[in-house]
C-alpha cells in the first residue's frame, strides 16, 4: 500500500511538472466526477414547466433552462457517463488493436505483414462516417458497449501503421536483437522489451483516440442515429436542434452548454498529453 502511494505522489509530481498538461489531468477529473459522482447528488430536472422556458442563468437554474423549462445544469450533470464511457471503451478497443496488429506485424514480417497492412488498407479505404450511418440503419444502436466497440473496430488502421513503425525502429535495439538471440518468444518481446518504451506513444494515442470517438458519437447522436435514451449532450444538441432552439433569442445557454462540455472535456484530454511524455519517459524524470 505504501509503494502504491508513493507511485501515485510521483505520478502527480511529473504531472504537475507541465502546468498545461496538470490542468488537463485536473479538467479530466472533474468531468469524470462530474459525469459519475455528481449525479448522486443533483436530481435530474424531467418536469416540464411552461412558464420557466428558455430562462437565463439565476441562482435557482444555474445555467438556465431548455425548451419544456428544465434545469440546464441537471441535464449537463447527467448527459456525460455515456459520452465519457463510449469515449475510453472505443478508445482502449481500438487502441490494443492497433497495439497488437502494429507489433505482430513488425516482427512477424513476411505474410503477415502484408495480411496486416492489407487489411488496414481496406479499411482505411472505407469512409467510416457514412458507413456507421448505414450500420445505423441495419443495427439498433441504443447499447454505449455495441457503439464503442464498432466504433473501436473502425478506427485502429491508422494507428496500427504508426505502431508498426515504432516497432520497426526497436526492433534493432540490442536489447530486442538479445532477446531473439535469447529465444524469449514474441510475446516476451512485445510485452517486456517493446511495449514499455513505447507507452507514452501509446498513451497519448489513446487519448486522440478518445477525441475521435467523442466526435463521432456525439455527431451520430445529433443526426438522430443513434436513439440514446435519457440524457446526453449529444441528445441535447439534438433537441437544440430539431425543438428550433436556434430561432429563440433566450436559447444560448440551452445550445451552447452542451457544447460547451463537449469542448472543454476534449480540451483537457489534449492539455493532458503535455504532461504524459514526463510521467511515461524515464529519461525526462531527470531532478523529479
Amino acid at each position: 500500500m505504501r509503494g502504491f502511494f508513493h507511485s501515485l505522489a510521483t505520478t502527480l509530481r511529473l504531472l504537475a511538472r507541465n502546468p498545461v498538461g496538470f490542468a488537463g489531468f485536473v479538467g479530466v477529473i472533474f468531468f469524470v466526477l462530474l459525469s459519475f459522482v455528481f449525479p448522486l447528488f443533483i436530481p435530474l430536472d424531467i418536469e416540464t414547466k411552461l412558464t420557466a422556458i428558455y430562462q437565463p442563468p439565476s441562482l435557482a437554474h444555474l445555467l438556465g433552462t431548455d425548451h419544456q423549462g428544465r434545469d440546464i445544469l441537471s441535464q449537463i450533470v447527467h448527459g456525460g457517463r455515456d459520452v465519457l464511457v463510449v469515449a475510453f471503451l472505443a478508445g482502449i478497443i481500438s487502441t490494443g488493436i492497433a497495439v497488437v496488429l502494429g507489433a505482430l506485424s513488425a516482427l512477424l514480417r513476411g505474410a503477415a505483414d502484408s495480411i496486416i497492412m492489407g487489411l488496414a488498407d481496406i479499411v482505411l479505404t472505407i469512409p467510416h462516417f457514412p458507413l456507421l450511418a448505414v450500420l445505423a440503419g441495419l443495427i439498433r444502436f441504443n447499447n454505449v458497449t455495441l457503439l464503442a466497440v464498432i466504433l473501436g473496430a473502425l478506427a485502429w488502421p491508422s494507428l496500427t501503421r504508426a505502431i508498426r513503425a515504432q516497432v520497426l525502429s526497436l526492433r534493432e535495439r540490442d536489447f530486442v536483437e538479445a532477446a531473439r538471440a535469447l529465444d524469449l518468444g514474441t510475446g516476451h518481446i512485445i510485452l517486456r522489451e517493446i511495449l514499455p518504451n513505447m507507452m507514452s506513444y501509446i498513451a497519448i494515442s489513446l487519448i486522440f483516440a478518445m477525441t475521435s470517438a467523442i466526435y463521432a458519437q456525439v455527431g451520430l447522436v445529433f443526426l438522430g442515429l443513434v436513439p440514446f435514451s435519457g440524457t446526453n449532450w449529444g441528445v441535447m444538441l439534438s433537441l437544440a436542434w430539431t425543438r428550433g432552439a436556434i430561432f429563440y433569442r433566450d436559447s444560448l445557454w440551452y445550445i451552447m452548454s452542451p457544447v460547451a462540455a463537449i469542448a472543454l472535456f476534449q480540451l483537457s484530454l489534449v492539455s493532458l498529453t503535455r504532461s504524459l511524455e514526463e510521467v511515461f519517459n524515464p529519461r525526462l524524470r531527470t531532478g523529479a
